[in-house]
């Protein structure tokens, strides 16, 4: 087994070389360079992370020229789509990940256009596998988590109007927008991030490949984003529980988000341990999801209330009024129950 790996690895290392010196040796000069930098920065050696160094040429010749961006997001995706290599495939989202945290804007719109309309960029890896062996079997499943978590990373930054970590607003800015915004466009807000923190949850649950370098890193970066996610949340839930809420649906969608994102909690103590525990962020939730289920039962009691008179106001018009034939009722004129107070 020992032998075989070893000649696996040998094998892969030659691919890795005549890869390069392929791209390096492609007459389309503006296409060559940046495949060259990729093609670096996603080898199959496991144990070599890729190093800062080689981020950082990626995300300097993706952006040089105006043809660079697109053919960087372009090589990045072609790599990942073409790749049967589960240690490829999550170098490839390591790298599309900084271009989200660290890439110029060029960049980051280039990779961000395409969520929700499809296209040739879209990162449908839920069906990737390489069964090569047992260890590669196991790291598709995080790479098929961590396709996951990056269409929701930049799902959200769309949604929000700017990427998470890398917003020009101040807090205090944020915080009066977030004031000044509506039921519904925060409860919107909130379900999209809400979805983030559920797909961050879906971790594989192979937790012991943490100790992998590479997989300890994509953990480290994804905890950034989810720190990130957990203002986003917090700003909106405190702002919703400081609101008299009159509509039971809006009720119902607040505290149904706020549910969910409770299912969520002990997963995540798992992935992240102490560095996302946080318990001031849950106790506001814990909190605001009470005073919504308390409000909507407030709002239910008063609508039964209206019923009951309404049905003993057309009850005592049937008894007095003489010219109503037997069983017959008066009507009643209908009542506004959003009016209620």
């Amino acid at each position: 087994m020992a032998q075989q790996n070893r000649l696996r690895n040998l094998a892969q290392s030659l691919k890795d070389k005549a890869s390069v010196i392929a791209a390096a040796l492609s007459t389309k000069r503006h296409v060559s360079s940046v495949r060259v930098h990729v093609l670096r920065a996603t080898t199959h050696a496991l144990a070599a992370l890729p190093s800062e160094e080689t981020i950082s040429a990626v995300l300097v010749v993706g952006s040089h020229q105006k043809r660079h961006p697109r053919a960087c997001i372009d090589a990045l995706m072609d790599r990942l789509h073409s790749t049967r290599s589960a240690t490829v495939a999550l170098k490839c989202l390591y790298t599309l990940h900084n271009v989200v945290v660290k890439g110029p804007f060029i960049l980051k719109d280039q990779l961000s256009c395409y969520p929700s309309y499809g296209g040739h960029n879209f990162l449908n890896l839920s069906t990737f596998r390489d069964g090569s062996d047992l260890e590669s079997l196991e790291l598709s499943s995080w790479v098929r988590w961590y396709a996951g978590v990056l269409e929701q990373i930049l799902t959200v930054s769309r949604i929000l109007g700017y990427y998470l970590n890398h917003s020009c607003e101040s807090q205090e800015k944020k915080k009066t927008l977030v004031s000044k915004a509506s039921n519904a466009d925060l409860l919107y807000k909130l379900e999209a991030l809400v979805g983030f923190v559920e797909q961050t949850s879906h971790v594989p649950d192979s937790l012991h490949l943490q100790r992998n370098e590479l997989v300890y890193e994509v953990v480290r970066l994804v905890g950034e984003n989810y720190r990130s996610v957990q203002g986003e949340i917090l700003m909106r839930v405190e702002e919703l529980g400081g609101r008299i809420m009159e509509d039971v649906g809006e009720l119902n969608e607040l505290v149904g988000y706020l549910g969910r994102l409770e299912e969520t909690r002990e997963k995540l103590v798992l992935l992240f341990v102490n560095r996302g525990k946080n318990n001031e962020f849950w106790d506001s939730v814990k909190k605001t999801k009470e005073k919504g289920v308390a409000r909507k039962k407030e709002i239910e009691r008063k609508w039964l209330a209206v019923v009951v008179v309404a049905g003993n106001a057309a009850e005592f018009t049937r008894s007095t009024n003489p010219f109503l034939d037997p069983g017959q009722l008066s009507p009643v004129p209908r009542l506004s129950f959003a009016t209620v107070r």
